[in-house]
C-alpha cells in the first residue's frame, strides 16, 4: 500500500487556471489526462518523484457527473470553493479491500490525448463523501510505464497537513500503525472541515506549501 495520488478539485472554468497557478509555484508541467467517461470528469496531472502524482480535475456538464460518485465527489469539493479534495493509495490487490468493506470496486478507465486507454478498479469513494479525511483505494490494470506517475520529475511530496483522526484513517486503511504514506510526514491540524488541508513540495526553487 502506498500513496497513489492526490486530487485537487475546481469547476470546469477554473481548470486552466488551478493548473496554471499550481504548475507555476512548482515550477512544473502539467499534461493533459483526458477524460473520464464513466465519472463525467476530466483531468490534468502532475508526475511526481517516487512514483506518486497530482491530479486537478473538474466535473462535466453530463450525466455521469452526477451519477457517479467520483463526479458527485469532484462537484461537491468545487462548490464549496475548491481546493484539495481526496487522496488515493494504491493496492496490489484490491480484492481484500472489496471483502472488508462488503462491497465491489468500481472500474474506470480513462482515454489520454495520445490515444492510450487507462484501466483501474477503485473503492472508497462513496465513503469520501460522507468523510473526506479517508482515502480511497485503487488497483491499475494498466501496465507501470502507463502509469500517470511514469517520467516524474524532481518535484517530490513531502508532508501533507491532515485534519482529522489518525487512528479512524489507519482502522479504515486496515493498518495497525500511523498512516502509511512511505516517507511522507503528515502533521495533524484544526479545521472547520476534515481532509487534506495543504500538500509541502520539495522543488528546484525550495519547499513550497499548496492549500
Amino acid at each position: 500500500m502506498r500513496l497513489d495520488h492526490i486530487s485537487y478539485a475546481c469547476t470546469p472554468a477554473e481548470l486552466g487556471d488551478a493548473v496554471q497557478r499550481i504548475g507555476s509555484d512548482l515550477g512544473a508541467t502539467f499534461v493533459d489526462g483526458g477524460r473520464h467517461p464513466s465519472f463525467g470528469t476530466r483531468n490534468f496531472l502532475l508526475p511526481l518523484a517516487h512514483g506518486c502524482y497530482i491530479e486537478v480535475v473538474a466535473a462535466l456538464d453530463h450525466p455521469a457527473a452526477e451519477k457517479a460518485p467520483f463526479g458527485r465527489a469532484v462537484a461537491q469539493r468545487a462548490e464549496r470553493g475548491g481546493g484539495w479534495m481526496s487522496w488515493a493509495v494504491a493496492v496490489d490487490d484490491i480484492a481484500p479491500i472489496e471483502q472488508r468493506l462488503g462491497r465491489e470496486a468500481r472500474a474506470g478507465h480513462r482515454i489520454r490525448p495520445d490515444g492510450a486507454d487507462l484501466r483501474w478498479k477503485q473503492i472508497g469513494v462513496l465513503d469520501v463523501l460522507e468523510d473526506p479525511q479517508l482515502p480511497f483505494f485503487v488497483e491499475w490494470e494498466t501496465g507501470a510505464t502507463d502509469h500517470p506517475s511514469t517520467g516524474g520529475g524532481t518535484v517530490a511530496l513531502e508532508r501533507v497537513e491532515m485534519c482529522g483522526e489518525a487512528d479512524a484513517i489507519s482502522a479504515w486503511l486496515g493498518a495497525d500503525h500511523d498512516v502509511p504514506l512511505d516517507g511522507i510526514t503528515v502533521t495533524w491540524v484544526d479545521e472547520d472541515e476534515p481532509g487534506l488541508v495543504a500538500a509541502w513540495f520539495a522543488t528546484a526553487h525550495g519547499e513550497v506549501r499548496i492549500d
